[in-house]
């Protein structure tokens, strides 16, 4: 009898504390964060699982030769339960983000699924396999403004895709190692690039009351304007180190720290493109299921 742990492992449950904050940011971005944005949440999680249990069921055989322990391979998950429970969960995820969203969620959260299952059944060992995925995420961003104008979510929904592509493009390397180190140096950069980009334009104070000599010196950064700034610092570090190391140590142990990273380290980034949109404390909150996640991580891995 299956149990709910191999379950468990098998789609990953950890990473997906990843997940709601994409939803999130989206809502924020698109000012439509409301009663509806937890159940977009929780259908965004619903389809990520169904992601995980198709890739297992697609990859089974690969997984027989290169990682005999996964859950079906060593016969704890059988090839029908997974499918199964990947096609349960695509409907229920479905069924969620239409009853809470209407028509516009489900005009994003069908191409979602098919997107979902386009990488695990074809797309994922293609040259197109991390754009793919990373068109996943950021449709998942734009899951959250689908209740507004989903064009202000634009610039969230593709920070979160390209951190995506760099997290999936070392992916790629997990078993073998990386054999060119162009390639963690080009996902380095990518992730630098996004971690300056994420917290956006600053406003700026030119003036303050005379009584305080020390604004007189020049403009001040607005307090707010920090937490953006320093969630992206937080995400930029971490995952940035991992991906150093992968540098300096090509091997697949390397690689796989660095996709967990990039995988627990993602709360981070959401955050601060939630504080960006003005919602501040919620950008802290959704930041702090990084540190959860890296927590979880170490019971079910996350890759």
């Amino acid at each position: 009898m299956t149990r709910l742990a191999d379950l468990a492992e098998m789609v990953r449950a950890p990473a997906a504390l990843s997940v709601p904050g994409d939803v999130l940011a989206g809502a924020a971005s698109a000012g439509t964060l409301g009663r509806r944005t937890p159940a977009l949440a929780g259908a965004s999680v619903l389809l990520y699982w169904a992601g995980m249990a198709a890739n297992d069921w697609a990859d089974r055989r690969l997984d027989a030769v290169e990682r005999p322990e996964r859950p079906i391979p060593s016969g704890r998950v059988r090839p029908t339960v997974a499918l199964g429970l990947a096609g349960g969960l695509t409907a229920a995820g479905l069924a969620v983000a239409t009853a809470a969203g209407g028509v516009r969620a489900a005009a994003v959260a069908v191409p979602l699924a098919a997107t979902i299952w386009g990488y695990d059944l074809s797309a994922k060992d293609t040259a197109a396999g991390p754009a793919v995925m990373a068109a996943c995420r950021g449709l998942d961003v734009l899951l959250g403004a689908s209740a507004g104008r989903m064009g202000r979510a634009l610039p969230a929904a593709l920070t979160v895709a390209a951190h995506t592509w760099t997290v999936t493009a070392l992916s790629r390397r997990e078993v073998t190692g990386v054999t060119d180190r162009r390639l963690p140096g080009l996902t380095l950069a990518g992730t630098a690039l996004i971690a300056l980009a994420a917290p956006g334009r600053p406003t700026v104070l030119s003036g303050a009351p005379s009584s305080t000599e020390c604004v007189k010196r020049g403009p001040f950064l607005r307090f707010g304007d920090l937490v953006p700034a320093v969630l992206a610092a937080g995400y930029a570090g971490r995952y940035g180190r991992a991906q150093a190391r992968v540098l300096a140590d090509p091997s697949p142990a390397r690689v796989r720290a660095a996709v967990g990273a990039g995988i627990t380290g993602l709360p981070a980034l959401q955050g601060a493109l939630t504080a960006r949109a003005g919602a501040r404390l919620l950008g802290l909150a959704v930041a702090g299921a990084a540190p959860l996640g890296r927590r979880l991580a170490r019971l079910i891995s996350p890759t």
